[in-house]
This record gives structure tokens, sequence and C-alpha cells, in this order.
């Protein structure tokens, strides 16, 4: 399989990208800025599995939005097809709404809804050639309908909802594709971002709990559900 994961180098995308590792005749494209944290990560990666074929690529996606296609160059030096994606990167500013500026509040729906819609949108020539492709998105359950809000994530929450619904008009939209997409919204899970939302706050569930839950669900899921939200939550916080 040809894997696409952001946010890799840390939290829930690091667990994923190490989890995929395991899985023989597979590449993973490691995406995020860090490049010291993504070379722990291939370090990892080889010492679960020496096989491991994992690609860390420091590329900061925010450049996607005055240059989409960007990532283009860097995946196709890898993969002329994709298998699976998960848009895992995000942004969570804790103020607020008062408070919080513009380009904050801008910077905030940039990462969570544009960047994965526009990573999408330059890959999918490269996806459903042949065999399935399926796009998971990370969202939240600070942006699912009906959930708890919380005061400071007023711009988080709203985007990660509009990433839930952008998943849900993508998947009607090449419904008659080999590509497919659903979304995560997860619950509490102790990361550095969820200590940035709810600071002295310790969730039940740890990265490595949940990344194994996507993986596999990233693999089989789009098999039973399509274009659908799903709650995947304990707690929430």
């Amino acid at each position: 399989m040809n894997i696409i994961v952001t946010g890799a180098s840390q939290g829930i995308g690091y667990e994923v990208s190490g989890l995929f590792a395991e899985i023989a005749d597979s590449t993973i494209l490691a995406i995020a800025r860090n490049e010291k944290k993504l070379r722990q990560l291939e370090k990892m990666c080889a010492e679960r599995n020496a096989g491991s074929k994992v690609v860390a690529v420091a590329f900061d996606l925010k450049k996607l939005m005055s240059d989409p296609s960007a990532i283009t160059g860097i995946v196709l030096k890898h993969f002329n097809h994709i298998d699976i994606v998960v848009n895992n990167a995000g942004l969570l500013i804790n103020k607020p709404f008062t408070e919080i500026s513009y380009s904050e509040a801008r910077e905030t729906y940039d990462m969570n809804l544009f960047v994965p819609a526009l990573l999408i949108r330059e890959l999918l020539p490269y996806m459903g050639k042949g065999r399935d492709t399926h796009v998971v998105n990370i969202s939240s359950m600070a942006g699912f309908q009906g959930s708890s809000k919380y005061s400071g994530l007023s711009y988080y929450s709203s985007s990660k909802a509009a990433l839930a619904s952008i998943t849900e008009c993508l998947s009607s939209e090449f419904k008659d594709s080999n590509v497919y997409f659903n979304c995560l919204a997860l619950g509490s899970v102790q990361t550095e971002m969820f200590a940035k939302a709810f600071p002295g706050y310790r969730a039940q569930m740890k990265p490595a709990d949940i990344a194994r839950f996507i993986v596999d669900f990233a693999i089989n899921g789009h098999k039973y559900i399509r274009g659908k939200i799903i709650p995947v939550s304990i707690a929430n916080p």
C-alpha cells in the first residue's frame, strides 16, 4: 500500500505512521514540519520493522495555500498511485472568541479545512486508479454536531465541523469513482493539542490507543462505511 499521513511528527500521526510501517509491502510518506522528530519516527519504525519503508517529508503544509501543486512533485517521487490518505495535521489556538485575531482565525481554518481540501484536490489524479483509495479526515468531537462545546475553541471547533462537512460533500461528488471519503471525529486523546485545549486535564486515551483504530479503519472502513462522520470517543473532554 502507498500511504500518506500528515501531522506525522508527533501524537496521533506519529503513532499511526508507526503502525502502518509494521505492515509488509507498505510505503508511508510521513509529512510534518519538524524534521528532527520525523527522523525519530524513521528510527522508531526501523526498530519495529527493519523492512519498513517510511519516507520522512519535512514540509510545511501551509505552503499549499499559495502553491497547491508544491506537494505533487514530492509525492510523485515515491508514488504513482495512492491507497490511503490520513489527513491528521491540524491547528488549535485556545483563545476567547473576542480575543483571537483575524490572522489566527484564518490560520486555523487554513490548516484544519483548506489544507486537507487542497491536498486532496491536488492528489486526486493519483487516487482510485484501478483500485480503491480511502481518504480519512481526522476531525474532532469539538466539531461534531450536538456535542459539548468549550470556551476558547470556537474557530477550532467550527473548522473541524467544516472538515466533516466537506467529507460528506466529496463522498457525494465522487460516488461513482474508486475514491472513498470518511471522517473520524475523535474525542479526548492525550496529545500536545489536547493539552492546549484543556490544560491540566488528563485524557483516558493515549495516541497509541486511538492509532490502532485509525489504521484498521483506514485499511478496511471504506468497505462498509462511506461518506460518514463517525464519532470515536469514550470521553469529551
